[in-house]
């Protein structure tokens, strides 16, 4: 039995990225607090996989196949998602990530880069246009179309919703080597309080999470060596610039998502709340 502040029983949660860790632990969250859950990825078997486990646990559940950065497969999916589980209440947009051909080697630049002579890799000047747009497309416009999809049936449904749109620390401090992503992050905030003002007309409330550092697929290369799973420099200094000491777990994202997506944050819209184990507190000195 859900406690009717934080439950959610009878609503309809869509998660973009729902395949993928993060998004899958959320929608697992949403789902234990009684919503039916669609997860849309563009994985069809990771969405598939990931709803299953759902069912299995007894929610109801499905995968479907999509890509955010599409406008038409959004509106196919919101069909299907209305069809199956009923219209939307709740939307998470947890698809995003980084890629490592949009990731400088170094944390600065140096003379030697204008010259190609850099001698550790890629330097900022040496980054594809095709990459970088990659990843700022994937955060930003695969934030803000699911929003315009998806917001119009919450509207239609006349009964409101809630958006939640996954941030990150690097909005606000620009973490090294990541240009792309910050940039595209810091959008993801901004469109966020935007949207907060532009849908409350429509009793559609919409905030965002900004976790610090988690592990995922898009990160791990930055953060643990592939040989040895253990931190690298760089996951080092994030650690010890973590007061509480570690990388976060997908679980650490349940109690504020549930928070936020439930009516226990009724007259919250166009915040944006850290996740981050302290590390936007912490100076380091």
């Amino acid at each position: 039995m859900t406690d009717d502040l934080f439950g959610l029983g009878g609503k309809t949660a869509v998660i973009t990225g729902g395949g993928g860790v993060l998004g899958s632990a959320m929608a697992m969250a949403l789902a234990g607090q009684g919503a039916a859950t669609a997860l849309l990825d563009l994985r069809e078997g990771a969405a598939a996989e990931a709803a299953g486990r759902i069912v299995s646990a007894g929610g109801r559940s499905i995968g479907v196949t999509c890509d955010v950065l599409d406008e038409a497969s959004l509106a196919v999916a919101a069909a299907r998602v209305s069809r199956e589980l009923g219209g939307p209440d709740i939307l998470v947009n947890a698809a995003g990530g980084n890629a490592p051909a949009a990731t400088t080697a170094k944390e600065t630049a140096s003379p030697d880069d204008l010259l190609g002579r850099g001698g550790a890799g890629r330097s900022f000047f040496d980054l594809e246009i095709s990459d970088l747009r990659r990843v700022i497309d994937l955060n930003l416009l695969g934030t803000l179309l699911p929003c315009r999809v998806f917001g119009k049936e919450m509207a239609r449904g006349g009964g409101g919703g809630v958006i939640v749109n996954i941030s990150s620390m690097t909005a606000s401090r620009p973490l090294t080597k990541v240009p792309a992503y910050s940039a595209a992050k810091a959008g993801v905030s901004n469109l966020t309080a935007w949207l907060a003002g532009h849908f409350a007309p429509l009793g559609i409330r919409v905030n965002a999470i900004a976790p610090g550092f988690f592990l995922t697929e898009q990160n791990r290369f930055l953060l643990t060596d592939e040989r040895t799973g253990e931190p690298t420099a760089r996951g080092r200094a994030v650690i010890a610039h973590t007061p509480l000491g570690r990388f976060g777990a997908p679980a650490d994202l349940a109690g504020v998502l549930i928070w936020l997506a439930s009516g226990a944050s009724s007259f919250v819209t166009g915040a944006v709340i850290p996740v981050d184990g302290g590390f936007s507190a912490y100076s380091g000195v």
